[in-house]
């Protein structure tokens, strides 16, 4: 959800009944610090603060050019200048600037993706009252975050939209989906298991509460939401998505990720060795990216959808939670 989700859409979440969540791997300090206040204002519910925590890749200038390289024609074919440098494409890890906030503001929660931070910030995270939660895609993840510190664990199947939470593994052949994943995470770890991936109504989360999930993580449903932040674009390709249009693409980042087909995922991908490591890789889509969504395109977007994006309700965020919850539990 990073980069779509919004403060008003955790404010309803919250006031729903729901875990209200800021994804803060595209902010800055200044802008995290003020998402949290504009939260603690409207909302009277816990908070949840998401980061990434992978290591940032060293600098790979062979690779950047080949990639570079790569995309020169589809410069070439919207005019813009192959030979000009590229923008940087960065995602912020988790670090000792984000923990003093975490130490500052206090959250009720702290969830990670790509595993967990190092020992003595994951330490003071704790040290500040929050309960950690992190991604799990195998369950060799799952008891490697029970063993290294985490408070529950969410089992990410192969459904999902967005980044892969992998941390041990950067096998895509081999990852299991929603519904094998949890009952045997369940039966691994002593913590709660919380189920993500083709998840978008009440009955996916009934069914992760049966197999043995203690709650239920949703992202694409949300998507939908009034309070998410998308392009016309992406908007108009998760109303058009359907269970056999998303694949896992590392194009966009340089880390596996499920989308929405589109052009670029098509003719270079969807996995590419040449897209440079996380996150560098969309530095030189952005100029194509910008171009084509200014013509209604999102042929270089990355069009962020999980498998079950047909089966979401179009509601308001405050809506769709209380929706989910009475579903579920009518079923249970």
């Amino acid at each position: 959800m990073s980069g779509f989700s919004t403060v008003e859409m955790a404010v309803a979440v919250s006031a729903a009944g729901g875990l209200g969540s800021l994804a803060c791997a595209q902010l800055t300090l200044d802008q995290a610090d003020e998402a949290i206040g504009a939260f603690r204002v409207a909302a009277a519910g816990p908070l949840n603060l998401n980061f990434f925590c992978h290591v940032p890749a060293a600098p790979n200038p062979a690779a950047m050019a080949a990639w570079h390289a790569a995309l020169r024609p589809y410069y070439l074919e919207f005019g813009l200048d192959p030979d000009a440098p590229p923008p940087t494409a960065n995602r912020i890890p988790f670090d000792e600037t984000f923990c003093a906030l975490v130490e500052q503001r206090r959250p009720e929660v702290v969830s990670f993706h790509f595993g967990l931070p190092p020992q003595e910030l994951l330490a003071r995270v704790k040290g500040a009252g929050a309960k950690v939660l992190s991604s799990a895609t195998t369950v060799a993840e799952a008891v490697w975050l029970e063993a290294h510190g985490a408070d529950a664990v969410i089992a990410m199947g192969y459904e999902a939209g967005g980044h892969r939470g992998s941390f041990l593994t950067s096998d895509m052949t081999a990852q299991p989906g929603t519904f094998a994943l949890v009952p045997q995470v369940a039966d691994a770890v002593s913590i709660p298991v919380i189920a993500a991936g083709g998840i978008a109504d009440g009955r996916g989360v009934a069914a992760a509460m049966i197999l043995g999930a203690s709650a239920a993580q949703l992202g694409t449903a949300y998507l939908f939401c009034p309070e998410a932040k998308l392009s016309a674009p992406h908007r108009a390709a998760l109303a058009a998505a359907a269970d056999d249009n998303t694949q896992i693409t590392n194009l966009f980042t340089g880390r596996p990720a499920r989308g929405v087909i589109n052009r670029i995922m098509r003719e270079a991908g969807p996995l590419s060795p040449l897209a440079p490591a996380f996150p560098t890789a969309g530095g030189p889509l952005l100029p194509l990216k910008t171009r084509a969504e200014a013509d209604g395109s999102g042929d270089f977007s990355s069009l962020w959808s999980g498998q079950a994006a047909r089966l979401s309700p179009h509601l308001p965020a405050g809506e769709l939670t209380r929706k989910l919850a009475a579903d579920a539990l009518a079923l249970l």
